[in-house]
């Protein structure tokens, strides 16, 4: 199996990625706060963001493609709430509309680049920018001491709002985003050292290592110690 990414400079898109499989393989998927388009080549889909790990199942010589939407922006391309996405991988068409799938199946068949194809598909379907709201929470959230309720005060909301405008733009409210960013952040400080789970811990934002094991088994489903070792890092 190999995977390789291809960062974007892009304010709705953060990576586009390659999967090939030489043998059936099981891809574990994690919870990141991103949205992706895949095509298989044969079909396409939508990854929404997921809340838990879940399994994919891929066949031996497989090539698949996708484009990694960024954290927040998945509602304004998708022009729908990505709360219906939650934990769901639908066929696109159930997602936007038909004339547009086949468009960009018809383009994805007759050959060329998939990364570009697919990139040219999401810059078509922006016809609104993302919520800026959105955007300054999420970089707020992403701190190791932020606190939702401090959150909505700083950016003059009240917490029902935040709750509805990050549910909308991500797919799930602001308390699970930021377990998510930290899970995040403690994936960015383990891949270019090695060092004891509670200094990770501590660096990352969790109250301790028991924090930490507790929050990354219940995300995905392995003990820190399994996932870290057996990631596949990633640019979302």
């Amino acid at each position: 199996m190999a995977y390789v990414e291809h960062v974007v400079a892009s304010p709705l898109v953060c990576c586009t990625w390659e999967q090939w499989t030489g043998a059936p393989h099981a891809q574990r998927v994690v919870p990141d706060a991103c949205v992706d388009l895949i095509w298989s080549g044969e079909s396409l889909t939508i990854a929404g963001p997921d809340t838990r790990a879940r399994l994919v199942e891929l066949a031996p010589g497989a090539r698949i493609v996708g484009v990694r939407l960024r954290p927040g922006v998945a509602g304004a391309v998708l022009g729908l709430p990505a709360t219906e996405l939650c934990d769901e991988a639908p066929d696109a068409d159930d997602v936007v509309d038909r004339e547009s799938v086949e468009r960009l199946l018809g383009e994805l068949h007759a050959g060329g680049d998939p990364h570009a194809i697919l990139m040219r598909a999401i810059a078509r379907r922006a016809d609104r920018a993302p919520d800026a709201l959105v955007a300054a929470a999420i970089a707020a959230l992403n701190h190791p001491e932020a606190r939702v309720a401090a959150v909505a005060d700083d950016l003059g909301v009240s917490a029902r709002q935040l709750q509805r405008r990050v549910a909308g733009a991500v797919g799930y409210g602001p308390k699970l985003l930021a377990r998510v960013l930290r899970f995040r952040r403690l994936q960015a400080l383990a891949a270019p050292r090695t060092g004891e789970l509670v200094d990770l811990a501590l660096d990352a934002g969790y109250a301790d290592q028991a924090h930490m094991t507790a929050e990354v088994t219940r995300l995905t489903g392995l003990s820190p110690v399994r996932f870290l070792k057996d990631r596949t890092p990633t640019t979302a």
